[in-house]
């Protein structure tokens, strides 16, 4: 019995020495706020990717304070009803494309014809630019607060006929090109001397794969490779408009947030914003050889090449200030014009 005793007291102290030795666990603060963060595009999309990034960041820099859920393909609504719940507050946080509805002047980066090259579209974009304070300064009066720019790539054509002078905007390209229905695409597209039809997203392969319309434009080459591949035969890169998302905060939400924490967030979207635009070069790269393996016959340009063609589409902006307004379009024009 003693030298049970004696070996059970033995091993009591052994334990206790151990729990002593062992390194005390971290443990992080208790959650003291969650975001709602909804986005428009699938989970295995690179700017879920990117938004995955952003809470997992936000939750570290914050010990756990500030948990961050991410809600991606359109689960919380579209882009034009999660804008209207930032608005009221109910969702804090979203990646999403700028609706026009309330304020036309919203859809601005999706202007035509403003950069040509990935040097340009990054100067034009980068935090703290004419671009990043314009929209800041567009949604703030709603309700929202501006975080920055996510570039998904530039747009080109896609097309079942070889385009008739590409480069020429005075020449008709002797196909029927289908354009996303907003002035912005449609001007554009016929400045480049496309005749044009508005036929919805959701339809553009059987369009083109019944011969409704010759080419499509308004997609990046990822997109363009992913829903068209089969159908397309030609892929022009003519980078005369841009795909890209906002990131927008509730301003019910940021005035709720400590200000170190309200720095922090607006640090952590700004780093993850500017690593869009090279990997949106990487990722236009990327799908243009895949195009190029899929047998489509792929065009490449330089910005002095496809100057021609951004001067005739910027020669459009004056007739977008019905919508926009001509101080605005000025403004845009003095920032932003082609040289």
């Amino acid at each position: 019995m003693k030298k049970f005793l004696f070996v059970s007291a033995a091993l009591v102290c052994l334990c206790f020495a151990f729990l002593l030795s062992a390194p005390i666990p971290e443990f992080s603060a208790a959650v003291e706020t969650t975001l709602r963060f909804a986005g428009q595009l699938p989970p295995e999309h690179a700017a879920t990717g990117y938004m995955n990034d952003i809470a997992k960041t936000i939750k570290e820099k914050s010990g756990g304070r500030i948990e961050v859920k991410v809600y991606p393909a359109n689960q919380l609504g579209d882009y034009g009803l999660v804008h209207q719940e930032l608005i009221k507050g109910t969702i804090d946080m979203a990646l999403i494309s700028t609706p026009g509805d309330i304020d036309p002047r919203m859809n601005f980066p999706y202007i035509n014809g403003f950069a040509s090259d990935y040097t340009q579209l990054e100067n034009a974009f980068k935090t703290g630019g004419w671009a990043f304070k314009k929209m800041d300064e567009l949604n703030k009066p709603l309700g929202v607060k501006f975080l920055g720019f996510n570039v998904e790539g530039f747009i080109g054509i896609a097309s079942t006929k070889a385009l008739v002078e590409p480069l020429n905007p005075k020449v008709d390209k002797g196909v029927l090109c289908r354009v996303p229905n907003m002035a912005v695409y449609q001007l554009g597209a016929k400045a480049m001397g496309f005749r044009t039809m508005t036929i919805p997203y959701s339809d553009l392969y059987t369009s083109l794969q019944t011969g409704v319309v010759d080419a499509v434009d308004g997609l990046p080459p990822a997109a363009a490779y992913a829903i068209l591949k089969d159908v397309t035969k030609f892929w022009y890169q003519t980078n005369y408009s841009i795909e890209a998302e906002s990131y927008l905060m509730s301003s019910k939400t940021w005035d709720k947030l400590k200000p170190a924490d309200r720095d922090m967030i607006a640090d952590v979207v700004a780093k993850v914003a500017a690593k869009s635009v090279p990997l949106a070069k990487a990722e236009d790269e990327k799908y243009s050889k895949l195009m190029a393996d899929a047998g489509i016959k792929v065009f490449k340009y330089t910005a002095k090449e496809l100057l021609p063609i951004q001067q005739a589409v910027a020669a459009t902006w004056p007739k977008l200030a019905d919508t926009m307004t001509k101080p605005f379009m000025d403004e845009f024009n003095r920032e932003l014009a082609p040289k």
